[in-house]
């Protein structure tokens, strides 16, 4: 059982919790507050949609809203202590329902939160909770460039005609086994459209996606396949690699074109044998994924120019969708920007920001390099500060592609080099090894010119 003192270490930082909750704005403001002191932290606006993640994820610890399920709440926590055995049941209900809430506890609910409370009762009751397991909290690994499947509520919004055969080609093709190929800029929703393939297929696995430019290129191999113990140096224990942990399922395979070369090979054999062999082993285990994978590049291109296999290329390239920019469907940047603030503003518990007719007009004018991503943060950027920018777009807000406006004239070609390397950084999400690779350079390389932190006083700020 953890110590008092190693309650911060253990209890918090390797515990994965699920919050149930049918009000949108709650639920995704306890997920963030939780996902900066938790190792994951999911949600769900629904028990339909918690049973789905439950049966792909093992949490730890359950926050459940004794109104989640329409009045059915205390059934269902009754069935599921039964199913999820030693973790952890946190109800939470309004001050009327207290009487309610309390028969509960004979569910094996560890606790119960009247609303409102503050996120620091939550922490400590996800310590209290922890700590009075028999070994407290199991720990969980998530691999770098790993992220589980996250309560996105994942809808495609807008109504241009483009958007609207996305969706069509959707509702065909997901329920067919073949691979897919999802091509388009960055910010346009490639992994949107991956989630909704796996939610539409009625496959009963997990949907993992991996960003394959964020792991580092000696590490992919055995994230993918698994390995053996003793396999190489550190390898001390069996590992199932990511093909495994998608069983049954869908395994995104985010920026594909990243992908080493010589991996490309042994993928490409997984895809045509249905089975892989973890590193170090001699023996094949037989797989059941759907693979879907992404890229920002044109990926036919690459494979001409020698940079991508051609027979990988052919086989991935089954199905094939593509993501219009955002510049090219105009009529979709309304909706897009109300549906951004109502959803952001929520999150945040901040009032909605008017946009009237002129602020849509200058939305629609910009060309949102970014795309959709772009466009959110955007939104999120003016929510926070409170105010929308007086001039145009293209004045006030910072791009990296210099499509929009040029340099200051008295920059020196150190410090154009230096901002594009800084922007290059951010947009792989400060992700190093990613970043030298896109810009043709050594993260050794990248780290002297920006330093071992990246950050930079220097770049120029935005005036919203």
């Amino acid at each position: 059982m953890p110590t008092q003192g190693d309650m911060g270490r253990v209890t918090l930082k390797t515990t994965s919790v699920l919050v149930v909750d049918g009000d949108r704005a709650r639920r995704q403001r306890l997920v963030a507050e939780l996902g900066r002191r938790v190792a994951l932290a999911e949600g769900a606006g629904s028990i339909r949609r918690a049973d789905s993640l439950l049966k792909r994820c093992r949490f730890d610890c359950v926050i459940a809203d004794l109104e989640a399920g329409d009045g059915s709440s205390l059934e269902w926590v009754s069935q599921l202590k039964k199913d999820i055995g030693s973790a952890a049941i946190i109800l939470s209900c309004e001050p009327h329902a207290a009487k309610q809430a309390i028969g509960a506890l004979r569910f094996g609910v560890s606790e119960i939160l009247m609303r409102p409370f503050e996120p620091a009762s939550l922490v400590a009751a996800i310590q209290r909770a922890g700590a009075s397991g028999r070994n407290g909290f199991g720990v969980i690994a998530v691999p770098r460039g790993v992220r589980a499947g996250t309560d996105t509520d994942a809808i495609l919004v807008g109504k241009s005609e483009s958007m609207a055969e996305v969706r069509r080609l959707i509702e065909r093709v997901a329920p067919l086994p073949a691979t897919v190929l999802i091509e388009g800029e960055t910010g346009t929703g490639k992994e949107l459209v991956a989630r909704l393939l796996h939610d539409q297929s009625g496959r009963r696995g997990a949907f993992v996606p991996v960003n394959c430019g964020a792991i580092a290129a000696e590490l992919l191999e055995s994230e993918l396949f698994g390995h053996v113990k003793g396999a190489f140096t550190s390898a001390h224990q069996v590992r199932e690699g990511l093909f495994v942990a998608a069983r049954g399922g869908t395994l995104f395979l985010d920026e594909i074109s990243e992908m080493p070369l010589e991996l490309e090979v042994k993928l490409l054999r997984a895809l045509e044998e249905g089975a892989i062999r973890p590193v170090g082993s001699d023996r094949e285990v037989r797989t059941d994924v759907r693979i879907v994978a992404s890229t920002q590049h044109d990926l036919a291109e690459r494979a001409r120019r020698g940079r991508f296999r051609e027979d990988l290329y052919y086989r991935l390239n089954v199905i094939h969708v593509q993501l219009p920019p955002l510049r090219e469907r105009t009529e979709d940047i309304e909706d897009l920007a109300h549906f951004f603030m109502d959803s952001i503003a929520g999150g945040l518990g901040l009032a909605p920001m008017a946009l009237g007719r002129a602020r849509i007009e200058m939305l629609q004018d910009y060309d949102w390099p970014g795309n959709a991503r772009e466009l959110r943060n955007f939104v999120e950027r003016i929510l926070m500060l409170g105010k929308f920018p007086a001039e145009s777009l293209a004045a006030s807000v910072n791009t990296p592609t210099g499509r929009s406006f040029g340099y200051p004239e008295d920059w020196t070609l150190e410090r154009v080099k230096e901002h594009h390397m800084r922007r290059v950084l951010e947009v792989c999400e400060g992700n190093r090894s990613q970043a030298a690779r896109r810009l043709g350079v050594s993260r050794k390389t990248l780290e002297r010119k920006l330093g071992p932190r990246g950050g930079s006083a220097d770049m120029p700020s935005s005036d919203i």
